[in-house]
């Protein structure tokens, strides 16, 4: 089968301003208008591909891709012979969105995220707000490590505090999904002043082992999707904890987290298979981190799924004792929020501008599905953003 970039035929939309369009679009209602999102037939790659440039083009121009480049150091190589130990740099990638000179958030996700799951939330925030959203190291954009053993919440700790001082040097806000409120958790108890406030979005200091070794045995595959069908399956199953949101948001995840292989003939997942296979050795028990908690002294938000088998009722308990703590409950939702809801990132905006006015104990309904863009001409991502 011929690469998929190549049967997606781009025809002029409006030539006097450089506007494109898919030559064959089955569907211009791109985000669903019924409360009841409806699900898309794809048949085949070709289609596939257009819907992509009408739902990644939502966010075209919006953000700047970048890179840096992280140095792994040898103390995080612990499987390579001393005699070989050198430090060796890998390409961290990440999106910037909204005002330079605006308040800096970082957001970094789970441990099989891309940074564009984010997308949704970084659009809604930067009007106020500067956001960069993190590509982890052998996921996304970024580059793969040397050796499965270099893979480890030490070294996504490590990549954090390079990212915050190759951004400035903070202090600045973190938000953290699952894996990646994890590392914010162990940074800020080993470096104090780099972060001042921290929002976990459905992760505390206790992961129990029985949810990791789940979690693990589910993403630590290789996987080829030979058809569309197969890959808004797959991701529509692994999604079901994301909550009610629209099939198009869950469509900008499945574009995101996979990429075409013409060697394969489907499309694969952007992320090194050896860092999910040390996830899955990692997960063998439970995660434990009450002790660094203790050292977390900044204003926290704690965004909470109530379906969550992550983030336990007595493990929120303990965490509020003593602590700056203000606590989101998602209804409807398992673990780890997508954060793609306008109720969710306007109380997310709301503790970001006011924290001291956004304390307490609330639960965040969920919004109308987003409209099409109201107002504004359909956006579609040229060939050169759907690689």
């Amino acid at each position: 089968m011929p690469s998929a970039r190549a049967q997606l035929h781009i025809a002029p939309r409006d030539a006097t301003a450089g506007d494109t369009v898919p030559a064959e679009l089955f569907d211009l209602a791109w985000e669903p208008q019924a409360s009841k999102p409806r699900r898309r037939v794809v048949d085949d790659w070709n289609q596939y591909m257009a819907v992509a440039s009408q739902v990644v083009g939502r966010f075209h121009g919006q953000f700047v891709l970048r890179h840096f480049d992280y140095r792994h150091p040898t103390w995080l190589q612990p499987a390579t012979p001393r005699r070989m130990k050198r430090e060796y740099p890998v390409s961290v990638a990440y999106t910037e969105w909204g005002n330079a000179d605006g308040p800096l958030l970082v957001c970094c996700g789970g441990v099989a995220n891309v940074a564009t799951r984010f997308n949704y939330l970084a659009s809604d925030l930067a009007r106020d707000f500067r956001v960069v959203c993190m590509d982890w190291l052998g996921r996304g954009r970024s580059g793969w490590l040397a050796a499965q053993e270099d893979y480890g919440l030490r070294t996504y700790t490590e990549q954090l505090r390079q990212m915050i001082v190759h951004l400035g040097g903070g202090p600045l806000t973190v938000l953290g999904s699952s894996m990646g409120g994890s590392a914010a958790i162990q940074l800020i108890a080993r470096h104090p002043g780099l972060v001042d406030r921290l929002i976990l979005n459905d992760v505390g200091p206790h992961i129990p082992g029985r949810r990791r070794r789940r979690r693990a045995q589910t993403i630590a595959r290789h996987y080829v999707f030979r058809s569309p069908s197969d890959l808004l399956r797959k991701v529509g199953a692994s999604a079901k904890n994301d909550g009610p949101v629209s099939d198009d948001i869950r469509f900008n995840l499945t574009f995101h987290q996979t990429k075409w292989s013409d060697e394969e003939g489907g499309r694969v997942y952007r992320h090194d298979v050896r860092a999910l296979q040390a996830y899955r050795e990692d997960s063998q028990q439970s995660l434990l981190q009450w002790d660094e908690w203790q050292r977390v002294n900044v204003p926290v938000l704690l965004i909470h799924g109530l379906q969550s088998d992550a983030l336990l009722e007595s493990t929120i308990a303990r965490m509020r004792r003593g602590k700056d703590l203000a606590l989101m409950h998602i209804p409807d939702t398992g673990h780890s929020p997508l954060l793609a809801d306008r109720n969710q990132t306007w109380f997310i905006r709301e503790w970001l501008l006011r924290p001291h006015a956004a304390r307490g104990e609330w639960s965040a309904l969920h919004a109308p599905v987003r409209d099409m863009l109201p107002g504004t001409p359909i956006a579609f991502a040229p060939l050169s953003v759907l690689r």
